[in-house]
């Protein structure tokens, strides 16, 4: 009798900036969603593919790291931008990912000149374009000290106070946001303890409140994330496959 292998899920190119980091619940809705995960970390020294033939998409995480930063792995991942761009398929920068990319637009990544910061829970508002788009939580998990400016010929989507760029779509299928709804709780507790030295940078909240917050605001982040992941990504055909690389469970 012939056996046929079961369909090999669509592929999605992960890229993270640490050996312990983890794609969280992004990562988790992904797979719920029918695709495998391709983790790559290039500021390691993993390697970028040349195109994005073998793949349906990307995702380039956050980091502790500087889009400016003069390294060989964030230069590799600005240079990507293009092969990103060229492929017309979905791409979503979520902090330094979307920094990332509004520089590889030619946009300017800085830090406010009165040291001010996003660590913590912060009010959120959607755009005239963002309120067409969808429904968007009222206040987001924020965790960084630079911000950026809106790349030309980018639509902007949502924005805040303190850093007003948060949420872009630069044509069909690249898409940014700055703050992240990608955290377990697990990863959360983490950042709380190992970003604890941050806690006294202008403008930071204190771990206690991130963790309340959470009660607080989380569902309503959870709900924009699965409807936002399925604007840009959809469901795969394919059924629910395997991550490459390490659990979702660690940070």
């Amino acid at each position: 009798m012939e056996v046929h292998a079961p369909p090999r899920a669509p592929s999605l190119l992960v890229v993270l900036h640490q050996e312990t980091s983890s794609p969280g619940r992004v990562g988790q809705l992904l797979v719920e969603m029918g695709y495998q995960l391709d983790i790559r970390r290039p500021v390691l020294g993993d390697p970028l593919p040349a195109s994005l033939e073998g793949h349906a998409g990307a995702v380039v995480f956050g980091g502790p790291m500087s889009a400016n930063d003069d390294v060989a792995g964030i230069h590799a991942e600005s240079r990507w931008m293009e092969v990103v761009l060229k492929s017309g398929k979905p791409f979503l920068g979520i902090c330094l990912g979307a920094q990332i990319l509004a520089r590889y637009l030619g946009a300017r990544v800085y830090g406010r000149e009165d040291g001010h910061v996003e660590i913590g829970w912060y009010p959120l508002q959607a755009t005239e374009a963002g309120q067409k788009l969808m429904d968007w939580p009222d206040i987001v998990y924020q965790f960084h000290r630079e911000g950026f400016d809106l790349p030309t010929g980018a639509e902007l989507l949502a924005t805040a106070e303190l850093y007003p760029n948060q949420a872009f779509r630069y044509g069909d299928n690249a898409w940014g946001v700055q703050f992240h709804a990608e955290l377990t709780l697990a990863m959360m507790t983490r950042w709380t303890v190992r970003g604890a030295r941050r806690f006294s940078l202008p403008g930071a909240q204190q771990g206690a409140q991130h963790l309340s917050g959470r009660m607080l605001h989380d569902a309503a982040l959870l709900t924009w994330l699965k409807l936002f992941l399925d604007k840009i990504f959809g469901r795969a055909q394919s059924p629910p496959s395997r991550i490459i690389s390490r659990s979702l469970s660690s940070d």
